[in-house]
């Protein structure tokens, strides 16, 4: 029963987590399944039936079109089934129905296609859209960077910047923020506060400041040491295991040699500070050769600027080509995962289950709406990907019988489409029992 004192608190308060899992989960499946609805009614396909969710029907109305729109009790998915077929999955149909132009098997292989091709693809648009609507909204820093709020920090750290400060200078070298800002603080030596050159009320004036890159929690990561001790946006580590920490980059350096140990934290928060106890957790992290290596991590977030920038806004153009590089970058992050795990470079507490998406789930939405709905949108951008693997059960086991028959000109044969989605089945059920038992057995 050790798996269930682990699986408890992590959780926290399960009604909360279930809720966003739902919400998330629901989002990306109705984005998916309306991507194969809309393109096969452009296509000349029926569909009789689009259900969010499977089981007991709560709710149901049809369309002008003939479509029954349902949402049912079960909300861990949801299917669209068109004219003809026997199933929800489209496998097999009904023999009085299935030669007409307007059902999915007697369609025309280039509408049957699309349609299958449609699910993932709204997948990657709605991420698309989620991505650019963000950076549309925040915009980006304006240069030279400008202070438009400061946290609030320990007493111990000298704080003289004020909101509406230019930042020319820290320490002598030029903050360029963001193509210069690492080269900037990577040589920053590792003290309570270090000097900036800055303009205020256009007077240029040296003043003391925090570290460009102060050991300040700017995110947690899910299901992470921190996340797991409520560790929270905002707070300052004071110090690992009794070492001072002043740097970011200080704390990684202790992380780093203490590997899978207990690390003791004083945190400072709201002017106060408490003292917790964390063990590192091997963490799947990208290498320059584009490799991935397990290395130690707490889950704590800090990239960028430790103050809230003053912004101007993104153009269309440039938020658009911003969304498509990020949807790209989750999609090429998760093949090399992928191919990690299966070379052994990483291990395979890095694949999450149902269980750990919904711990994610939750804990996105406790970071804020922003986190919540970035969450969705990765979160999206691997479903699609995953419904393109050549399986058979998925969108793109689906694509592969379509391939077949370009070639041969010829559907394959009930029986093996029997056999071969019996064995995605399989597959798919094997590699869902492996998560599930990851999430609650191997690594909680």
């Amino acid at each position: 029963m050790d798996f269930m004192t682990n699986l408890i608190p992590s959780f926290g308060n399960i009604a909360f987590t279930m809720l966003f899992f739902v919400i998330a989960l629901s989002i990306i499946v109705a984005i998916h399944e309306y991507g194969h609805y809309i393109v096969g009614r452009w296509s000349g396909i029926h569909a009789d039936v689009f259900s969010v969710g499977f089981g007991k029907v709560i709710w149901s109305g049809t369309d002008k079109r003939g479509t029954v729109w349902q949402i049912a009790a079960l909300p861990f998915g949801g299917y669209v089934k068109f004219k003809g077929d026997s199933n929800a999955a489209s496998v097999g149909g009904d023999e009085n129905v299935i030669s007409g132009r307007d059902t999915m098997l007697g369609a025309p292989l280039w509408a049957r296609s699309a349609t299958v091709a449609a699910g993932p693809i709204f997948n990657f648009i709605l991420s698309f859209f989620v991505f650019m609507g963000i950076l549309l909204f925040q915009g980006q820093p304006i240069t030279p960077l400008t202070i438009s709020s400061l946290p609030g920090f320990p007493v111990s750290i000298e704080q003289q910047l004020e909101p509406g400060d230019r930042i020319l200078r820290v320490e002598g070298v030029a903050l360029n923020y963001p193509d210069g800002f690492l080269a900037a603080v990577s040589d920053v030596p590792s003290q309570p506060s270090v000097e900036y050159e800055i303009e205020r009320n256009g007077e240029r004036m040296l003043v003391r400041g925090p570290q460009p890159q102060p050991a300040y929690v700017q995110s947690i990561t899910p299901r992470s040491a921190a996340d797991d001790a409520d560790l929270r946006i905002g707070d300052v580590i004071v110090s690992l295991n009794g070492i001072a920490v002043y740097q970011f980059g200080d704390l990684i350096t202790i992380v780093n040699e203490t590997r899978a140990q207990p690390i003791e934290l004083v945190v400072w928060r709201d002017s106060e500070t408490f003292t917790t106890t964390l063990t590192p957790r091997l963490m799947a992290i990208p290498q320059a050769d584009g490799s991935m290596k397990d290395e130690p991590k707490l889950g704590i977030g800090n990239g960028g600027l430790f103050f809230e920038p003053a912004t101007t806004d993104v153009g269309i153009g440039e938020s658009m080509k911003l969304a498509i590089q990020q949807v790209w970058f989750i999609i090429k992050q998760s093949l090399n995962g992928l191919k990690q795990m299966i070379i052994g470079n990483i291990n395979t507490c890095n694949l999450s289950g149902p269980v750990g998406i919904a711990e994610t789930s939750g804990s996105m939405a406790s970071q804020g709406t922003l986190a919540f709905i970035s969450f969705i949108a990765v979160l999206s951008t691997a479903v699609g990907l995953l419904n393109l693997f050549p399986i058979p059960i998925l969108d793109g086991g689906h694509l592969c019988f379509h391939a077949y028959e370009a070639l041969t000109g010829k559907m394959p044969s009930d029986g093996a489409l029997r056999i071969l989605m019996a064995i995605g089945l399989a597959l798919i059920g094997t590699l869902m029992l492996f998560a599930i038992g990851n999430d609650l057995l191997f690594c909680p």
